[in-house]
C-alpha cells in the first residue's frame, strides 16, 4: 500500500525567493529546472515543495533524491517526512524496486554510477521526479556523469540544486543548459539564482568576518636546507604552499595561538546572544584532525568531537553535535558540504584545499541564521589566493567550460589533490619538514573590504576584533569594523606623535617614512572609506562597489592588492 500523499495546506511557508521560484517552475512547465541558492537559504524545503505540488496533482508518482554523501541521505530523508514524503535512505542496488511504503528513495551519485541500469528501471517503472542536490558532483567522475545520465534521462522531471554551479574541470554537467557567450565560451545556465548577497539582505544568512592570520614559518625541504618565510609575503606557488603547509603543523605554535583566539570567540559569541554558538576546524587529512582535536581539548579543558568520513557511526556524531552545546567539532570532508548544523558560528579553516568550489562549500557551514543579528567569523591563513576568495564572497559563478586556467592561482590539480587526502599527509609533506611557525593577526576581511591591523596575536587590538559583539546587523558589522580601524589608526598616529616629541633628534638622520605595510594599510583605509561613503550615496553594497573598482581598474581583491593598485583605485572611486 502506498503512503498517503504530502498535504500542501500545512506545508511550513516559503521564503520570498521560494515563492518566486516555485512559481516560475510550475510556469516552465520543462522537464529540467536548475535552481542555484546560496548554502543555507533552503534549497531542500524548496525541492521538497515541488515534490509535494508534483505528487499531489499526480504528475509523478516516485521522488529520486541524489546527493553526495551517505549522511546527505539521511537528512534528507528526515527533512522529507517532516512534510509527509517518505523517502528510503537504507536503499540498496540490490534492492532493484523501492518498497511501497516510500514515495521514493535517496540515492548518492557513487550509488548511482555503480549501477545505472537499476536506477533507469526504477525510473521507468512509474513517472519520476529525480532531485539531483549539489548537482556540480556529478561531474566528479566519467563514471558518475554518466551513470546519471542513463539513469534519469527518462524521468517525468528532473530538478537540478546547487549552491556553487562551477567546478574547477571542464566536465560538463549532466542536465545543465550551457549557453555561449560573446567571448566563446560555454556558461552553465540557470532558471532561478539567489546568491549570498541576496540571501545577506533579507537576513537568511549571516555576515562572515574573516580574520587572516600571518606569521613566521621554517621548514627543512628533502636536501637539508632551512627556508623560513613570512606568511602572505609574496612567493613562488611552492614557497606559498609549504609555508602555509607548515602553519598548519599542529606541532607549531600557529594553530595553537589562532585556536586559542577561536575559541575566545566562541566564547564572546556564547556571553552575547548565541549561547549554542558551535565551532568547526576543517583539516586536511584524519591524522592532522585527531591531533587538533586534542590541542582543542588542552585549550578548552573540554571534550572535542572528531568526524572522520570512514568511520562508523560519524553521521549520529555530527547529529548529536547539531543539537548539543559542545564547543567544537573537528572534521575532515564530512561537514564542508551540505551538512546542516545552524548553531556553527565559529570556524578554523585548516586546510590546504581551496578550490572556489571546496571553499564555498566550507564557509557555508557557518552562513545559515536562525534570528537575526547572527554573524559568523572565519579564521583563515592569510594566503593570497585564500584571501582572494574570502574577499569575493558575495561573487556568482557559474560554471565555465573551456576557461583558460589563472597562472597566477595555485595550482587546482595540487588542491583537488590536497583535498581528496584524507588519509595522507599528501605529496608536500614528503618534500620537507615543518619547523616552527608563530601567528599574528594580518588583516580582518568583511564584504570585499580589507581592514589592516598588523597585530601581533594577544594584543590589545586583536582583543577588539576577538571581542566584537555578537549579535549584528550586516550594515553595523560594516561600520564597526571602519570606525575600530580609524580609532586603531588614530591612537598609532599619537603615540607616534608622542614618541617623536620624546626623542631627542640625530644629527643628518633621515625624516622617519611609513613602511611599504603601513602604507598598504592606510590605503586600504582610504578607500574603504570612500566605498563607505559611496554606499551611503548610492544604496549599492561594498562587495559591489569593489567589484566595480576592480573590473575598472584591474586587479585583485583589496586584500591582496598593491600600493598602486589600491591608489588608483582610490582615485577612480573619487570620479564616480
Amino acid at each position: 500500500m502506498s503512503p498517503p500523499l504530502p498535504n500542501l495546506e500545512t506545508f511550513p511557508p516559503l521564503r520570498d525567493w521560494q515563492r518566486k521560484a516555485l512559481v516560475r517552475y510550475l510556469r516552465k512547465r520543462s522537464p529540467d529546472f536548475m535552481a542555484v541558492a546560496t548554502p543555507g537559504a533552503g534549497k531542500t524545503t524548496f525541492a521538497l515543495r515541488i515534490a509535494a505540488e508534483l505528487l499531489c496533482d499526480g504528475t509523478v508518482e516516485a521522488v529520486t533524491v541524489v546527493c553526495p554523501t551517505e549522511h546527505l541521505k539521511t537528512q534528507w530523508a528526515n527533512a522529507a517526512a517532516r512534510v509527509g514524503i517518505q523517502l528510503d535512505s537504507a536503499f540498496r542496488n540490490s534492492d532493484v524496486h523501492s518498497a511501497r511504503d516510500f514515495h521514493g528513495a535517496v540515492l548518492t551519485y557513487a550509488q548511482v554510477g555503480m549501477a545505472p541500469a537499476v536506477h533507469r528501471r526504477r525510473t521507468m517503472t512509474r513517472p519520476t521526479f529525480v532531485i539531483l542536490d549539489e548537482i556540480h558532483h556529478a561531474g566528479d567522475s566519467r563514471t558518475w556523469g554518466d551513470g546519471v545520465k542513463q539513469a534519469f534521462d527518462e524521468a517525468e522531471r528532473r530538478l537540478m540544486l546547487t549552491g556553487t554551479p562551477f567546478r574547477s574541470d571542464d566536465n560538463p554537467i549532466p542536465f545543465v543548459e550551457y549557453e555561449r557567450g560573446d567571448d566563446g565560451l560555454q556558461r552553465s545556465r540557470s532558471d532561478s539564482v539567489y546568491g549570498y548577497s541576496d540571501a545577506l539582505r533579507d537576513g537568511v544568512v549571516r555576515p562572515v568576518i574573516f580574520l587572516a592570520y600571518s606569521g613566521e614559518t621554517r621548514w627543512r625541504t628533502s636536501a637539508g636546507d632551512e627556508l623560513a618565510a613570512r606568511l602572505g609575503e609574496p612567493m613562488t606557488k611552492d614557497l606559498i604552499a609549504q609555508a602555509w603547509r607548515t602553519a598548519l603543523d599542529h606541532r607549531g605554535d600557529w594553530m595553537p595561538q589562532v585556536m586559542r583566539a577561536a575559541d575566545a570567540r566562541l566564547s564572546k559569541l556564547r556571553e552575547h546572544g548565541m549561547t549554542d554558538a558551535g565551532g568547526l576546524v576543517i583539516a586536511s587529512d584524519q591524522q592532522t584532525a585527531r591531533a587538533y582535536a586534542k590541542l582543542l581539548e588542552t585549550i578548552t579543558g573540554e571534550k572535542t568531537v572528531v568526524v572522520l568520513s570512514d568511520d562508523q557511526g560519524a553521521s549520529a556524531r555530527i547529529a548529536e553535535f547539531a543539537v548539543s552545546e559542545q564547543r567544537w567539532l573537528v572534521a575532515v570532508r564530512m561537514v564542508s558540504e551540505g551538512v546542516d548544523i545552524p548553531r556553527l558560528a565559529v570556524g578554523v579553516y585548516a586546510t590546504s584545499a581551496s578550490t572556489p568550489l571546496y571553499f564555498a562549500q566550507a564557509i557555508g557551514r557557518f552562513v545559515r541564521a536562525r534570528r537575526q543579528g547572527e554573524t559568523a567569523t572565519v579564521f583563515v591563513p592569510s594566503v593570497p589566493h585564500l584571501l582572494g576568495l574570502a574577499s569575493e564572497m558575495e561573487v556568482q559563478r557559474d560554471h565555465i567550460l573551456g576557461a583558460p586556467k589563472d597562472p597566477d592561482g595555485l595550482d587546482d590539480a595540487l588542491l583537488e589533490r590536497a583535498q581528496r587526502a584524507e588519509d595522507a599527509a599528501g605529496e608536500l609533506e614528503k618534500r620537507f619538514e615543518a619547523l616552527s611557525a608563530t601567528a599574528e593577526l594580518d588583516q580582518v576581511i568583511y564584504d570585499g573590504a580589507s581592514f589592516g591591523t598588523g597585530a601581533r596575536t594577544g594584543t590589545p587590538e586583536e582583543e577588539e576584533y576577538l571581542g566584537l559583539p555578537g549579535l549584528l546587523t550586516p550594515d553595523q558589522v560594516a561600520v564597526l569594523l571602519s570606525k575600530r580601524q580609524s580609532e586603531q589608526i588614530a591612537a598609532r598616529k599619537r603615540a607616534a606623535a608622542t614618541a617623536s616629541a620624546d626623542a631627542v633628534p640625530a644629527p643628518r638622520e633621515p625624516v622617519a617614512t611609513m613602511s611599504a605595510a603601513e602604507r598598504r594599510v592606510a590605503l586600504r583605509r582610504r578607500l574603504n572609506a570612500l566605498v563607505a561613503a559611496h554606499h551611503h550615496r548610492t544604496n549599492l553594497p561594498h562587495g559591489k562597489i569593489h567589484a566595480e573598482l576592480r573590473r575598472l581598474c584591474g586587479g585583485p581583491p583589496s586584500a591582496q592588492a598593491t600600493i598602486e593598485q589600491l591608489e588608483e583605485r582610490i582615485a577612480t572611486i573619487q570620479t564616480l
